[in-house]
């Protein structure tokens, strides 16, 4: 009896520290896949208005134009075959793609909506001017020399168009309405690509103005009065992202190599590092009370794709689906036919990722970077655990340590 009684003790402590080392695997598990699950997270909670997100808005140029362009007399157009191609019923409406566009999945992954229309010339339903637009325009820029080539929007007239938003949305809902559907909206901003490939390294006049390093100086200056006049304008919490890997784009590579540009991809860089200061300076100084900043990073998780290409499944990185020169994008492959399997490229046409391409690179940013803008602090003792939103990382790590460690506690006790 005595030696059955000591098995049944060793077989309960056994599993009693078999749960125990299973609930703290689960813990540590759960909180490596939680960076994981976070936009579904988001997605669910912009749906029941916990995150208070309204609204998703984009500036900026043809990573991001959504067909604004489309009745523009300009060479920066995409509303015609073989673009949109994969787009939801093959049509092709203006996305730089061959489908969705970075708009489009970030607000899909915020729950907020599967398409990001253009402001301009679409018909717009109330339910979209709610939700959100794009007023980007391909070939546009920070320097206001870099739209008039392109007969671009300016990063100027773009601000004009949210004004002319923001009254039309007033008529429609009352100023009540419309301020609160600002306030709570987030904004994303995505430009100075063209700055650089279709500018200074194209067009002499800058580079008998500045050096690299001066005319990089006065980009990211503009980019700030940009960024600090839509902050005036009602747009608390802006995403800036930064200037892609542009001397890797098929059409900018050096000639006859195989190997990125590497004057190309230093200016982006010096462009990205200098930004970034910039919006912790405007994160510090809350000119605008309640506002968030936040610089999100494309350029290396644009280049860990074009570097790791099998990893995620690409198999060519330096041609475009449709070409890789200068005139394999826009207006010059109008009715060109595409190559037969998009899903190995990387590149669409000579400058402008695929939609698969955009899709892994946008999930990678929501992940390292979203919870800075969208996410409030946690309280620890809420009742709403897990379903809290909350400030960063750290702080979801360290309530769900916490609650598994209130269970273990739990079953030691027990």
């Amino acid at each position: 009896m005595i030696n059955e009684s000591r098995e049944s003790v060793v077989q309960s402590a056994t599993m009693a520290s078999l749960r125990r080392g299973l609930l703290a695997g689960l813990a540590l598990l759960f909180v490596n896949l939680l960076p994981l699950l976070l936009p579904c997270a988001q997605g669910a909670a912009a749906g029941t208005g916990k995150s208070k997100i309204s609204a998703v808005f984009v500036f900026g140029d043809s990573i991001v134009d959504p067909g604004n362009n489309n009745n523009r007399l300009t060479e920066a157009r995409a509303d015609f075959p073989p673009y949109g191609e994969d787009f939801p019923g093959g049509v092709a409406t203006g996305r730089f793609s061959n489908g969705k566009v970075p708009g489009d999945m970030f607000a899909s992954r915020l729950g907020i909506k599967e398409l990001l229309p253009p402001y301009i010339g679409s018909d717009l339903q109330l339910s979209d001017l709610l939700t959100g637009v794009v007023f980007a325009s391909g070939g546009s820029g920070y320097d206001p020399l870099t739209s008039i080539p392109a007969t671009a929007i300016s990063s100027t007239g773009q601000l004009e168009l949210f004004l002319d938003y923001k009254e039309k949305l007033k008529a429609l809902v009352g100023e009540e309405e419309m301020e609160r559907v600002i306030s709570e909206g987030i904004y994303f901003t995505v430009m100075g690509a063209n700055d650089l490939a279709n500018n200074y390294f194209t067009i002499p006049l800058r580079r008998h103005q500045y050096d690299l390093p001066s005319y990089v100086e006065f980009l990211v200056s503009s980019a700030v009065n940009f960024t600090m006049k839509l902050n005036e304008m009602g747009a608390k919490r802006i995403g800036f992202i930064g200037i892609p890997p542009i001397g890797c784009c098929p059409s900018q590579r050096e000639i006859g190599s195989r190997e990125c540009e590497p004057m190309r991809n230093q200016a982006a860089q010096l462009f990205n590092s200098e930004i970034t200061k910039e919006i912790n300076r405007l994160n510090a100084e809350q000119s605008v009370p309640g506002s968030k900043f936040a610089y999100i990073d494309i350029y290396y998780n644009l280049l860990d794709l074009i570097q790791q290409p099998g990893l995620y499944g690409f198999k060519e990185v330096t041609e475009g689906c449709c070409g890789s020169t200068v005139l394999n994008a826009a207006i010059f492959i109008k009715n060109h036919p595409a190559c037969p399997n998009v899903y190995d490229y990387i590149f669409w046409d000579s400058f402008h990722p695929t939609e698969k391409a955009y899709s892994i690179v946008v999930d990678k940013l929501i992940q390292q970077n979203m919870q800075y803008l969208i996410l409030e602090p946690l309280d620890r003792h809420s009742s709403a655990w897990p379903h809290a939103i909350v400030e960063d990382k750290k702080g979801w790590s360290n309530a769900l340590l916490d609650r598994w460690w209130q269970l273990l506690l739990q079953e030691k006790h027990a």
